[in-house]
């Protein structure tokens, strides 16, 4: 049985019909995707014009360009791409990938993956929120013929970033959403109809009907495309069958605004490598699922981003395990046809020693919220930034240009 996050609102569906809805909102869609455990953004963007990263790095670093398969993937003769990485270099050369570094959370003392996962999902570095920074999203700019999947997860249970007062829904396996004998939606369904989650039991029916409508297990990627392929299987990775799966929703034109996605196992303290550890068997997969659901997409990717993040970066120096560890800094990547790609964004702050933070991590010159605020604000719409961001001023004179 799949398992659903829903805010049990009654009526929320208010357009629901049998047919495929147009989208929400403006008709654009962001694809979050959260890389789980703090992945080390100085080998997947590689700072190879720094001596600092070779002195730091002395069995992980990944060599420059220029050095056969295992060296980095030039972008601008100064930072270098993870050769894992392979698939996104057309992406980025054609202009629809950028790369923001040196970007994280200003709360620079914290190292726990829970704290910094929760700053990360509710926008809200020092104090945290009680709501994710998408849920408030979609409070400030309701939507009356918004579906239950304007706001998407896909995984067993509710991201922070989803969870608040407006719908949001988590689906484990898109296939299964609300279907067999004994679901929690037939046993709302059955209740006293004086019950409030009668209703709402049946606005979910209405969105499973909605979902029934895309024939779930008739659907095929475009002509070539393959999410990322499991070497144990030949079936597409997890993380390339949940961007399947969000390329399907979004086809489906059932008015999908956000869609959510993890992929864990970034925390690599050791045997993370260079090009034959831990990492190059996450990044392998990660590259390959998001050039396929670019080339799956096709033309709709010009009213698609996607944006990747990880709750923090890595240390500069690499430690005895051949690994690294909890750090600050780190890199984001935003693809799109709307995204002006094709360049690294933000203020390098450098790798020598008295230009890290606290003497061992990158250092941060872009917060976060400004990418999360540029996105809502020219990709999205949205027009009350003020309420999805307590104690904080979107300035689009901080904004870096991604749009």
């Amino acid at each position: 049985m799949s398992v659903v996050g829903l805010s049990m609102v009654p009526g929320f569906l208010r357009r629901a019909s049998f047919a495929a809805l147009p989208p929400s909102g403006n008709g654009k869609t962001l694809v979050v995707i959260f890389q789980r455990g703090g992945a080390d953004g100085l080998n997947m963007v590689v700072p190879f014009g720094e001596d600092s990263y070779y002195d730091y790095r002395p069995s992980i670093a990944i060599q420059p360009p220029g050095q056969g398969e295992s060296s980095a993937l030039d972008l601008d003769g100064f930072f270098g791409l993870h050769p894992a990485l392979q698939p996104l270099m057309p992406i980025y050369e054609k202009g629809d990938l950028g790369v923001i570094h040196a970007v994280g959370s200003p709360d620079t003392g914290n190292r726990s993956h829970f704290q910094a996962q929760d700053i990360m999902e509710s926008a809200a570095p020092g104090r945290g929120a009680g709501t994710g920074w998408i849920n408030r999203h979609f409070t400030a700019s309701p939507d009356p013929d918004a579906t239950a999947f304007r706001g998407t997860g896909l995984g067993r249970v509710l991201p922070k970033a989803l969870r608040g007062p407006a719908p949001a829904v988590a689906m484990g396996n898109i296939e299964q959403f609300g279907m067999g004998e004994g679901s929690i939606y037939e046993t709302l369904y059955n209740e006293d109809s004086n019950s409030l989650l009668t209703s709402a039991s049946r606005d979910m029916f209405d969105a499973i009907d909605l979902l029934k409508e895309a024939n779930p297990a008739q659907y095929k990627p475009a002509p070539g495309v393959r999410y990322g392929v499991n070497p144990n299987n030949n079936n597409p990775s997890p993380f390339g069958n949940a961007l399947m799966q969000v390329a399907q929703l979004i086809k489906a034109d059932i008015g999908l605004e956000v869609a959510f996605v993890d992929v864990d196992g970034w925390d690599h303290h050791q045997n993370e490598g260079s090009i034959d550890g831990r990492m190059m068997q996450r990044l392998q997969p990660f590259g390959q699922a998001l050039a396929a659901f670019y080339q799956d997409l096709g033309d709709r990717m010009e009213d698609i981003v996607v944006l990747t993040m990880s709750e923090f970066g890595r240390t500069a120096r690499e430690n005895g395990n051949r690994g690294t560890d909890h750090g600050h800094a780190n890199v984001m990547f935003a693809m799109g046809g709307s995204v002006k790609g094709g360049k690294v964004f933000g203020d390098w702050p450098g790798l020598a020693r008295e230009q890290l933070n606290e003497n061992r991590d990158l250092a941060l010159t872009t917060d976060f919220r400004d990418v999360f605020a540029e996105l809502l604000d020219r990709h999205l719409g949205a027009t009350n930034l003020d309420a999805v961001f307590p104690r904080f001023t979107p300035d689009p004179e901080r904004y870096k240009g991604l749009i």
